[in-house]
């Protein structure tokens, strides 16, 4: 019962420091001499268009969530609402999960919002391009551009995928085609390579690259074509994938955004997508 109130405590303590942030955030706004609008992520569903710059508070979903909606001409500053406090870790880890907002991509947190905001519309922090996965389904292109990465996959984790795949540049082909049996084939932008890719034993790569890295989940028996399981995906080419299992889904940064894909479907995957342009956090 004891760890339980923990858990509850701790919940309640990130709903208000979250609030207690959003609340801060808007106080700073409202002495600068500009227009703004708070707009809640589940009311998010139009193109945003029309403003200088988006300002996204919680961690790296919200961001992400607003990234679908966003061109190559807005940049986005994500403030980390609620970062995860080392000494809360190492208080409660071995109790339960004591992290809090990871904000990977977040430039700001709120002790130090106003002097992130006073450098952007000083000029002197600019925002960085970030590569984006653009997909086409049957020649038809999806709305959506991946921030992180895509997951191609059967809709049951537990039943088996069928594709087959090959790199092209333009409409020659760079690699040979490999046919697969697996748990599916995840493509990640160099933003999306520290998280589920990585996880899955692949390589964090600079942010700023263009370059998609591939990996095909959980091969079984690839033979000859096993050092076809992984690898990268140059700016000037495409992987082309022919869907042969009854049902698919493509998942777009997570489970949120996501299409069915029936046999025969031809997707193509590439990093031509419009970039996103991100205010970054020092380190990266």
């Amino acid at each position: 019962m004891l760890e339980n109130l923990q858990i509850l405590q701790f919940l309640e303590n990130r709903r208000k420091v979250h609030h207690d942030a959003i609340n801060f955030c808007q106080a700073i706004l409202q002495k600068k001499s500009i227009e703004w609008k708070a707009v809640h992520r589940n009311n998010l569903s139009q193109p945003i268009n029309d403003v200088d710059l988006v300002i996204t508070l919680g961690g790296d979903g919200t961001l992400l969530q607003a990234s679908h909606l966003m061109d190559d001409k807005i940049p986005v500053l994500g403030v980390n609402s609620d970062p995860t406090q080392i000494d809360e870790v190492e208080e409660f880890g071995s109790e339960f999960d004591a992290r809090r907002s990871t904000g990977h991509l977040c430039a700001a947190i709120v002790e130090n919002f106003e002097q992130v905001l006073d450098g952007i519309l000083e000029g002197q922090i600019v925002p960085s391009e970030l590569t984006r996965i653009v997909m086409s389904v049957n020649a038809l292109h999806l709305p959506t551009f991946a921030l992180n990465d895509i997951l191609i996959s059967h809709p049951c984790p537990a039943s088996l995928s069928r594709f087959s795949f090959r790199i092209k540049e333009g409409d020659q082909p760079c690699s040979p085609l490999v046919n697969c049996r697996s748990s599916g084939l995840r493509v990640s932008t160099a933003t999306g390579s520290t998280a589920a890719m990585q996880s899955a034993g692949g390589f964090p790569m600079p942010i700023l690259s263009q370059d998609l890295q591939y990996m095909v989940r959980e091969p079984i028996s690839p033979g000859a074509t096993s050092d076809h399981m992984h690898g990268l995906i140059k700016p000037d080419q495409t992987i082309v994938a022919t869907w042969t299992c009854r049902k698919g889904v493509i998942y777009i940064d997570g489970s949120h955004i996501n299409y069915t894909i029936k046999a025969g479907d031809i997707i193509e995957i590439s990093s031509k997508a419009p970039v996103l342009k991100v205010l970054l956090p020092h380190q990266l």
